[in-house]
């Protein structure tokens, strides 16, 4: 872009500015704001989503970048007993999730966490529903018709090999509860994708 073109900006806070382009630099610009647009959120309720980390780092990015634009409020990477991956690069998670919103023209960036221990993310705060999902032969609710519209909502999605069953046992005991997200097994970042979605979906519905 040169000097004098309009722009949108966002500061992923939930506003809009149009500007005109005062100064381009490669490393920094000089923009004049002539408007303010205040853009809601999109949803009424908190979604929270801690993942254990696949092997193949671009499966992150991707789950990343599709949740993003799907729409969600926090990432928590989470290191468990099975984790094939125990470094996350947190700032390369935050510049997908920048661009992933710059796209679907959303105006408001999802928090990401750094990798944090199961016994740390389990133990926090959450004021809402908690779920667990895990591929155990033991009893589990149907997500879809568990969930109640505008409850705030946070899950947990263990690695490939699955939480171990004491990490099942600890979660429920602090209060998660064990859910199924259908018959199929699914990979971590598509379970991820579907726990996101179906809370949408049922919100979205009348």
């Amino acid at each position: 872009m040169r000097e004098g073109d309009k722009l949108t900006v966002t500061d992923g806070q939930g506003s809009f500015y149009e500007c005109t382009l005062l100064q381009a630099n490669p490393k920094q610009c000089l923009v004049d704001i002539q408007n303010c647009i205040e853009k809601p959120k999109g949803w009424g309720y908190n979604l929270r989503i801690a993942f254990a980390p696949t092997k193949q780092m671009e499966r992150n990015e991707w789950f990343v970048e599709k949740a993003v634009e799907i729409g969600i409020d926090r990432f928590t990477p989470m290191l468990c007993h099975y984790s094939e991956r125990r470094e996350v690069k947190t700032e390369r998670l935050e510049k997908i999730a920048v661009s992933a919103m710059k796209q679907s023209q959303r105006s408001y960036l999802p928090k990401i966490d750094e990798l944090s221990q199961f016994e740390k993310v389990i133990s926090e705060p959450f004021n809402g529903k908690k779920y667990i999902a895990h591929c155990y032969d033991l009893p589990k609710k149907q997500l879809a018709q568990h969930y109640k519209k505008d409850e705030n909502a946070f899950f947990l999605i263990g690695p490939e090999g699955d939480f171990s069953q004491e990490e099942v046992e600890k979660a429920i005991a602090t209060g998660f509860e064990p859910v199924t997200l259908g018959d199929s097994r699914l990979r971590t970042e598509t379970a991820c994708l579907v726990a996101i979605h179906t809370i949408h979906v049922i919100n979205s519905l009348s």
